[in-house]
C-alpha cells in the first residue's frame, strides 16, 4: 500500500492569458487587427442551453475583456475561481487583479503548484477557447494564423520557458487548414513540444469528421513527432444538455458525454488502426464511464459488425486500441478508481483543473490520497505521474 503521494503531474489545468500576450508576441503588422485587451463594465452574463449570453455595460462591474473582430470575450469568475469561497464562484466578470496571481503569472503558478503538491502542469487556453475555436471562427485568417503562432510562441517561450520543465507546453493548430496545422505541429515539435489541443468532435465546429480522411495528415505528423492529441470537454463548442432550459448544473453533470462520444468515434474510425503509435488524451472527462463504453464497443464489434460498417475497418476488438493508445484523466472519480482494472492502470492520469470551479486546489494531495488509498505504490505512482511522463515524454524523472 502506498504510504505517501508522489508529486503530481496534472494533465489538465488552465491559463488566463496576460494582457500583453498579443502586443508582445504578435508581429507588429498584425497588432491593430489582432486581439485587444480592455477593462470595461459587464452587463448581462448568463449560461443558457450550453451557451453564454454576454453584454457590455459601462455602468457594470469592471471586467477584463479581449476585443477581437466582432468578438467581445470577458473573463468570468467561474474560470478563475481559485481563492474564492465555493458560493462566490459565480458567473460574474473579473479582472486579472481580482484573480489569484497564479492564474496568469507563471512564477506565481509555480508557487501555487508547490502549495498543491504538483510538480508538472499542462495548461489549456482560455481566450482562444479549448482548441483555438476563437481563431478558427475569425474572418481574417491571415491574422488568425499569426495569432495561433503568437499564442504558441508565448506558451513555449514565456509561460513554460523558465519553469525548468514543470510547465508543459500545449499548443494550438489553425483548425481551418490541415496543411497549415501540419506545419505548426512540426514547428513546435522542433522545439520540444509534445502536446497539441484538438476538438473532441470537429463536426460540431463545422469541420470535417475524423472518418473522412481529411485529418490523416494531422494524425500522421502527430504520430511521427510523438505529439499527443489532447481533447478537452467543451472543445466542440457545446456541452451536452437535456432540455434547452435546464440549469447549467445539467451540462456540468453531463460533461463527460462528449468525451465518450468522441472515443467511440475514434474506436470505430480506423484512425487508430492506420496510426498505431498515435496517442489520444481525453481531458477533464473523468473515467468512470470507460468500462461500460469499452464493453459496449466490443459487443457491437462482435455482434453487429456485419451491418455496422466496421467489419473490414477495425480488425480487432475496439478495446484493443483504447488500451494501446488512449489516456483518460480524473480528479474526483472514486467509481473510476474502483474500476481501475478495466479503465487501465496504464491509461489513467490525474489533473487538478486549476483555476476552474472544479479545481482541487489547494487540497489536491488530500483529495488524491482519498482516491488512491489501498492501491499499491506502483499503481499510485502511475496515476499521479508515471503515466503522464510516459504519455508526454517528459524529462521530470530522468
Amino acid at each position: 500500500m502506498a504510504s505517501e503521494l508522489p508529486r503530481i503531474i496534472s494533465v489538465d489545468d488552465h491559463v488566463i492569458e496576460p494582457a500583453h500576450l498579443f502586443e508582445t508576441w504578435l508581429p507588429a503588422r498584425y497588432r491593430e487587427r489582432g486581439p485587444q485587451p480592455l477593462t470595461a463594465g459587464i452587463g448581462e452574463l448568463a449560461y443558457v442551453g450550453g451557451k453564454y449570453q454576454i453584454s457590455m455595460d459601462p455602468e457594470g462591474p469592471a471586467t477584463d475583456w479581449w476585443i477581437y473582430e466582432d468578438l467581445k470575450f470577458p473573463y468570468k469568475r467561474n474560470i478563475a475561481a481559485v481563492g474564492f469561497d465555493r458560493d462566490e464562484m459565480t458567473l460574474e466578470g473579473i479582472t486579472r487583479e481580482q484573480m489569484r496571481r497564479g492564474c496568469w503569472d507563471p512564477e506565481a503558478r509555480l508557487a501555487d503548484m508547490d502549495l498543491n503538491h504538483v510538480e508538472g502542469s499542462l495548461c489549456f487556453p482560455t481566450f482562444p477557447r479549448f482548441c483555438g475555436q476563437t481563431f478558427a471562427e475569425a474572418h481574417d485568417k491571415e491574422v488568425a494564423l499569426a495569432c495561433v503562432r503568437a499564442y504558441n510562441d508565448w506558451m513555449v517561450e514565456e509561460w513554460c520557458g523558465d519553469s525548468g520543465g514543470r510547465l508543459i507546453p500545449l499548443c494550438l493548430i489553425p483548425l481551418w487548414d490541415v496543411e497549415l496545422a501540419v506545419e505548426e505541429i512540426r514547428r513546435n515539435a522542433a522545439r520540444g513540444v509534445r502536446a497539441v489541443t484538438f476538438s473532441e468532435i470537429p463536426t460540431h465546429l463545422g469541420l470535417p469528421s475524423i472518418h473522412t480522411g481529411y485529418w490523416d495528415p494531422f494524425f500522421a505528423v502527430c504520430q511521427d513527432t510523438g505529439t499527443v492529441v489532447n481533447m478537452h470537454i467543451g472543445s466542440s463548442s457545446q456541452m451536452p444538455a437535456a432540455s434547452p432550459d435546464a440549469p447549467p448544473a445539467v451540462q456540468a453533470s453531463l460533461s463527460f458525454n462528449n468525451a465518450m462520444a468522441s472515443m467511440m468515434d475514434y474506436l470505430f474510425s480506423g484512425v487508430l488502426v492506420r496510426f498505431p503509435q498515435l496517442k489520444l488524451a481525453y481531458s477533464e472527462g473523468q473515467m468512470g464511464w470507460v468500462p461500460y463504453a469499452l464493453e459496449r464497443a466490443d459487443d457491437v464489434w462482435a455482434e453487429h459488425r456485419a451491418w455496422g460498417g466496421v467489419r473490414d475497418l477495425v480488425p480487432e476488438p475496439p478495446s484493443t486500441y483504447y488500451y494501446r493508445q488512449i489516456y483518460c484523466c480524473f480528479f474526483r472519480d472514486k467509481h473510476g478508481v474502483a474500476s481501475l482494472d478495466v479503465v487501465g492502470r496504464d491509461n489513467a492520469t490525474f489533473e487538478t483543473d486549476y483555476p476552474h470551479v472544479d479545481s482541487t486546489f489547494p487540497h489536491t494531495e488530500e483529495i488524491a490520497l482519498d482516491h488512491v488509498r489501498g492501491l499499491d505504490e506502483e499503481t499510485v505512482y502511475k496515476l499521479m505521474r508515471g503515466n503522464a511522463i510516459r504519455m508526454l515524454g517528459l524529462d521530470l524523472d530522468r
